[in-house]
């Protein structure tokens, strides 16, 4: 059975919330991170070097990365469900919002956590995080528009990517009305509500 190695407030949670919008069955192994800098503990490098989650083993694999997990998964286990139809023009829009998500969305979210770590010795690098970060959310704001998904009529492996560079904004995201009812209608979902209840409590940190 495939088995996702998740840890806590991280990105694993979207591979719980995708196995669960698949219903595809999976088992969880838990870990907690350590503190008082939130990091993945030495555990994890026991099953892949990087010493990251996710990481998932399947059928005597073992994948990391979270695009390359969700990629994996429904190749395996999507029977085509979540991805554009072959051939059309969403199929590239698809590819840009997966690759958008850890790329570029989270880059600069993930120095403001650190920089809030550093406190005053961050000072000279703020306005370039915070500037980049306000960037990134207006161009999601406007390419979501009305639309409930950011690629098609359904949801697809982008949502899935997308939801964590969301989250991680926190309070950033307050000024972006469309990403914060984008946001809310995926946390209503009930494959994202099964994951939650499996995978534990998840409460990022606002940035």
């Amino acid at each position: 059975m495939l088995r996702v190695h998740h840890l806590e407030n991280s990105r694993s949670q979207r591979i719980l919330w995708l196995l669960e919008e698949l219903g595809t069955p999976y088992e969880i192994v838990k870990y907690q991170l350590t503190q008082p800098i939130p990091l993945a503990p030495p555990e994890l490098k026991a099953v892949h070097p990087l010493g990251k989650s996710p990481v998932i083993t399947d059928d005597g694999r073992t994948i990391a990365e979270s695009g390359a997990i969700v990629e994996y998964v429904l190749d395996r286990y999507g029977n085509g469900r979540l991805r554009p139809k072959p051939g059309t023009d969403d199929v590239w829009k698809y590819v840009q919002w997966m690759h958008f998500a850890e790329g570029s969305a989270m880059f600069p979210l993930t120095l403001a956590l650190y920089a809030r770590f550093l406190g005053d010795a961050a000072a000279p690098l703020q306005f370039r995080i915070d500037s980049e970060i306000e960037n990134h959310l207006s161009y999601m704001e406007h390419a979501l528009g009305d639309r409930p998904f950011f690629v098609g009529d359904d949801l697809t492996g982008a949502d899935i990517m997308l939801l964590f560079p969301l989250q991680a904004a926190g309070a950033r995201l307050a000024p972006f009305p469309r990403l914060v009812a984008y946001r809310d209608r995926m946390q209503a979902r009930p494959a994202w509500q099964h994951g939650l209840e499996r995978g534990g409590p998840y409460a990022l940190m606002s940035r």
